[in-house]
């Protein structure tokens, strides 16, 4: 019995390391921002099924980060510094896009809904929402949790168990501020909307240079001096 409430808060405590690592730099109330001001006045259906979506896709590259992550990278030889800094040049020039772009933006925008719903991947989920420094920070849960939890692999049911419980959560909190981004602008009315779309791209552009920045510093450190 007591090994048992052992594990569970063992696996308690993994659920909340992998929230408390993922929700920051997926930052769901800033890239919402970002999303409302791409995509503009759709229909309430529309953002519904595309908030599905984008909640879906997260979920999926998450928890691929998160299980298969290095492997993947090692199959192909690309090493985390080179997805900080290639993923960072790409939010870093969607930060700065998003920050210049004057009025509304309507002229980034797909032309129809269903351009919008066929982009719900690219680049509403990857790398607006899901970025590569979200899959940086997976990759490296992935490695860490099996030890966090005296497990022999990320395969092991409680360890596989926290971090699908610990992404849901954050995919949960990612749909319900997309869901409701457009109520949150209709509450925060023209101004203050143009004051948090204009702040969450430049934190977006932030977020991009620190990814670069990152990467590179990771890329120095694996040289040799003469």
């Amino acid at each position: 019995m007591i090994d048992i409430r052992s594990e569970v808060i063992s696996a308690a405590k993994a659920v909340v390391l992998v929230v408390a690592a993922l929700f920051p730099i997926v930052n769901p109330l800033g890239s919402a921002a970002i999303f409302l001001n791409m995509v503009g006045g759709i229909s309430p259906q529309t953002q519904r099924v595309l908030s599905r979506k984008i909640a879906g896709f997260s979920f999926l590259l998450l928890l691929g980060s998160l299980l298969f992550g290095a492997k993947v990278l090692l199959f192909f030889g690309v090493s985390l510094y080179a997805v900080q800094i290639g993923g960072g040049l790409i939010v870093t020039a969607t930060g700065w896009a998003l920050l210049n772009q004057s009025g509304s933006g309507a002229s980034a925008r797909p032309a129809t809904e269903a351009d919008i719903l066929a982009n719900a991947f690219y680049p509403y989920t990857l790398p607006i929402t899901v970025g590569p420094g979200s899959i940086s920070v997976a990759v490296t849960l992935g490695a860490h949790l099996p030890t966090e939890l005296g497990a022999h692999s990320i395969l092991s049911p409680a360890v596989f168990i926290s971090a699908v419980v610990g992404i849901v959560l954050v995919c949960m909190i990612i749909y319900i501020c997309y869901r409701y981004a457009a109520a949150a602008e209709r509450l925060l009315g023209s101004s203050g909307t143009t004051v948090m779309m204009r702040l969450s791209s430049f934190i977006l552009l932030c977020i991009g240079v620190q990814i670069v920045a990152t990467g590179v510093r990771a890329y120095l450190q694996t040289l040799k001096p003469f």
